[in-house]
């Protein structure tokens, strides 16, 4: 099998599986583990840059005062949804999680056509109508927006936006961005750690492990996922990336038990059935004859 395939499917599936990772820290703030989170892939890339020496080639971009401040922009974007999704893990919404995710590739047209100026095929309009639809049903089912989704949703779009119009390699811009990132972090863990209330070192081995590993597990999947963009169609990734929020629901309902009652099952066929809109269109729309297809790529 290509080894952008397999590389995109291994990403895909290791972020699908973060609630059990987040689920051994749920003892902990989500605030707090969100900068350890930080502060070890910050570490993770400095072994990672020197291994393959990159660190003059990440100089030069350090001094692009646009690039910097762009990158500040997309730190600060993910790090909203990090701890948004670290939160809802921990505080039992899985499923509603997992609908964020699902959400997210219409979420990236709509931001296509507001910033980028692209064009909605009439299929597409329709998907993004339906998944409005399930959105608004869930709202009114529960009486309040699904705001975890929303949040997700959107903070992952836009910084795939910001991703894409930036055009830094992914290695030198998630580096770029967990520096931005590590100052404050660091700061909010040592005052932590001063109080006697943080939890590494403090919670045993285990715990301080899994807040080292962090890093890793942050970085692994986002530098697999640049490999795998790098080396297959897009189209195919779309696909592929549905292994994410799958994943995620059937953790959230068949592993934590999560509540999944008939009026959540209405709304989420509804997005499920978007989706299956959204991703059909675009396999017929790209078997067109290239002089009719659009020179934008999705995000």
């Amino acid at each position: 099998m290509n080894k952008g395939i397999l590389a995109g499917i291994g990403a895909y599936t290791l972020w699908g599986l973060f609630p059990i990772y987040w689920r051994l820290l749920e003892k902990d703030p989500a605030i707090e583990i969100l900068a350890h989170r930080m502060v070890w892939s910050l570490l993770f890339m400095v072994a990672l840059l020197t291994l393959q020496k990159e660190w003059r080639s990440l100089g030069v971009v350090l001094r692009n005062r646009r690039t910097v401040l762009v990158y500040t922009l997309s730190a600060v974007i993910l790090a909203i949804n990090w701890f948004t999704y670290i939160w809802a893990v921990n505080a039992g919404y899985v499923v509603e999680a997992s609908l964020g995710y699902f959400i997210n590739p219409l979420v990236n047209f709509l931001l296509g056509v507001i910033f980028l100026g692209e064009k909605l095929r009439p299929w597409q309009v329709g998907a993004v109508i339906l998944a409005g639809v399930g959105v608004v049903y869930l709202t009114v089912s529960y009486g309040s927006l699904p705001w975890i989704s929303l949040v997700l949703a959107l903070s992952f779009g836009m910084y795939g936006l910001i991703k894409k119009t930036a055009g830094l390699e992914s290695t030198h811009g998630f580096s770029l961005e967990t520096m931005v990132l590590f100052l404050p972090a660091l700061g909010y863990l040592l005052y932590r750690q001063s109080t006697g209330v943080g939890a590494f070192v403090n919670q045993g081995p285990f715990i301080s492990l899994l807040l080292i590993l962090a890093g890793p597990v942050t970085s692994i999947p986002l530098l697999m996922f640049g490999y795998a963009a790098r080396k297959i169609p897009l189209s195919m990734l779309g696909f592929i990336q549905y292994i994410t929020p799958t994943l995620q629901f059937l953790l959230g309902v068949f592993v934590y038990l999560e509540p999944f009652p008939a009026a959540r099952l209405v709304g989420f066929s509804l997005i499920w059935l978007a989706l299956v809109v959204y991703s059909l269109e675009g396999v017929f729309y790209s078997r067109r004859p290239k002089s009719n297809a659009s020179l934008v790529e999705p995000l």
